[in-house]
């Protein structure tokens, strides 16, 4: 039974995200479902189905891929309709759907580990290589430049100035990408993104060098 509603979940978010471009596509959420199966099993907690039935839905009802948050949460209850899914079950889905969201880095209570563990594992593919890939491709879809050094880095933001305000990619990892290693809540995480956390460091000191003229 479970089975064959992971095999339904992930061929509709394929059908869905597929064709994404800013970050969000298919193959992110099957990262963050790996990685979410991987500290489960890693850190001995949680329940493995819900865990992997969040970290597929966890975009469906995003705002940012949906012309409003009512559209994306409408999206996910149709869905949740055409599978044979328990209340509980899809309620403690939606809980850490809406839950794990970084929002401008205002913190979230989380209420299970479940949602600890797929928070992570979403986070942890918003670092490294393939973060800074995602953050170029986001920005580059959202319209912002690459870099602009007279734009200032944003500290206190609402979730509005978060979403709209005037930014650039270069920006985003002072803003977000490289806070996160501090906001994750799991051993397993923390350990993985060491490493990731370092090549954004290196790429954004490679990157000021070129910007400035200085590697040659």
């Amino acid at each position: 039974m479970n089975e064959q509603i992971i095999k339904q979940s992930a061929a509709y978010v394929r059908s869905e995200l597929g064709e994404d471009a800013t970050g969000h596509d298919w193959y992110h959420v099957d990262r963050v479902r790996r990685n979410a199966l991987h500290i489960c099993h890693q850190e001995q907690a949680g329940d493995p189905f819900i865990i992997e039935m969040a970290a597929l839905l966890h975009d469906i009802p995003d705002e940012k891929l949906n012309e409003s948050a009512e559209a994306g949460r409408n999206k996910l209850d149709l869905f949740f309709q055409s599978i044979e899914l328990p209340k509980d079950a899809q309620n403690a889905i939606v809980q850490i759907i809406e839950s794990i969201s970084y929002k401008g880095g205002r913190k979230t209570e989380l209420k299970s580990i479940e949602a600890k563990i797929v928070q992570d594992a979403d986070r942890l593919d918003a670092i490294g290589a393939i973060g800074i890939a995602r953050a170029f491709a986001y920005g580059g879809k959202k319209g912002q430049p690459i870099y602009d050094p007279t734009v200032n880095v944003r500290e206190e933001m609402s979730l509005e100035e978060y979403r709209k305000g005037k930014s650039t990619s270069i920006h985003h990892f002072y803003e977000k990408l490289l806070k996160l290693k501090d906001l994750l809540n799991t051993d397993t995480a923390k350990e993985i993104a060491e490493k990731r956390h370092q090549v954004m460091e290196q790429f954004l000191e490679q990157f000021y060098l070129e910007w400035d003229g200085q590697d040659r």
